[in-house]
């Protein structure tokens, strides 16, 4: 008996060690089977993350609205390229005419923080600018000639270049002289500056050069005309195609001396008027009118619809007849000014700290006006009207 129960305990071991191995065996086999199951999945999803790829590099990239509103109308590097000068015309590389319209900065130095890109994108996409002016004083407090830091002020205008580009604006970098009255003070200073913005921006097709914004006191047109020859070589000697904006007598307003005695020998050259419309009415337009008449170039870098002082009361009428009058003509202009100063030129309420995410209840009445304007501009350009 204890023989035959020795027995059937070896048999019990042996049929345990059988399914022991027996288990280990079919566990091996479905790990396997399982890791070639993964491994096929995987082979799977990055094939079908090829074809995706794939697909998306063969469908064509959507156009940003901005750059399909463009082509609608509205002037745009990306659609009318590197602009030129034909007669009295501001031209595309289309051959069709431009005309921009947008604003200006205050003095760089004063309001730096508004020189951004989500600013810059804001006055493109929702006020439809498709032009920045970043004027640079170059006499007063902080000026680049006075106590200003070069470098710095250098720094903004790269910037200012770079978000225009970024958001297909074009941008004019204005030697802003106001208090120094006659260029010829800083001559070399602007041929050194010209000179270094040139060469650096040489093959940028967005950017114009104002040379000289409102020569003043009793600085005559001749005086300007020798300041001019001596600039615009040093611009040309790095781009040979620029648009250069020449400033005028009496703070930018005497176009009819320019309109006698033009710069030749030189493509692609305009000629500055500035005008407030509450100070500068219907004598103004007539002179600009008849300039552009006599076949001179003119463009608006800088307008106001308050008093000449930047400051005062605003006539929207007077302004109303000088936007009929430079639509008539195709002549761009440039509202001064982006910035929260306590004046009525500004476009936001001195209680505005905002540098972009504007609202209508941050915007002064000259700001609200320019707005309008602009989004108006904008549509006659997609109706081609």
């Amino acid at each position: 008996m204890k023989k035959r129960m020795s027995v059937l305990a070896g048999l019990l071991i042996l049929i345990l060690a059988v399914s022991s191995v027996t288990g280990c065996g079919g566990q091996e086999e479905k790990d396997q089977e399982n890791q070639i199951i993964a491994k096929e999945t995987g082979q799977e999803k990055e094939e079908a993350e090829k074809a995706e790829a794939k697909q998306q590099e063969e469908e064509p990239a959507v156009e940003p609205e901005e750059k399909e509103e463009a082509a609608k109308g509205m002037a745009a590097p990306s659609i009318t390229g590197a602009l030129h000068v034909e007669g009295t015309k501001l031209m595309g590389e289309n051959q069709e005419p431009v005309q921009l319209r947008g604003i200006s900065t205050h003095g760089m130095a004063w309001f730096p923080d508004y020189i951004n890109d989500a600013c810059f994108r804001e006055l493109h996409e929702n006020w439809k600018a498709n032009v920045v002016r970043l004027a640079m004083y170059t006499a007063e407090y902080g000026g680049y000639c006075t106590d200003g830091d070069k470098e710095y002020l250098k720094g903004l205008i790269r910037s200012g270049v770079k978000y225009a580009a970024d958001q297909d604006m074009y941008v004019i970098i204005d030697w802003h002289i106001l208090s120094d009255s006659n260029p010829n003070m800083h001559v070399n200073e602007a041929k050194e500056f010209f000179g270094e913005m040139s060469l650096e921006f040489a093959d940028a097709d967005h950017i114009l050069y104002e040379i000289c914004n409102e020569p003043n006191g009793s600085t005559s047109w001749g005086e300007i005309k020798s300041y001019a020859q001596e600039v615009i070589p040093v611009i040309r000697a790095n781009d040979a195609d620029a648009v250069i904006i020449v400033g005028t007598p009496n703070w930018s307003q005497f176009v009819d001396q320019a309109a006698a005695d033009p710069i030749t020998g030189y493509d692609n050259i305009m000629y500055t008027l500035h005008f407030y419309a509450a100070t500068h009415k219907e004598d103004l337009r007539d002179k600009m009118a008849a300039a552009i008449d006599g076949g001179l170039p003119v463009f608006v870098t800088e307008y106001g619809i308050c008093d000449a002082s930047g400051n005062g009361a605003v006539d929207e009428a007077q302004a109303d007849q000088w936007v009929e009058l430079m639509d008539q003509y195709g002549v761009s202009y440039v509202a001064w000014n982006l910035s929260n100063k306590d004046e009525s030129s500004s476009i936001l309420q001195s209680t505005c700290s905002k540098t972009s995410g504007f609202t209508e209840e941050d915007l002064s009445a000259c700001g609200r006006w320019l707005a309008l304007k602009l989004e108006a501009g904008y549509q006659r350009d997609k109706n081609g009207s």
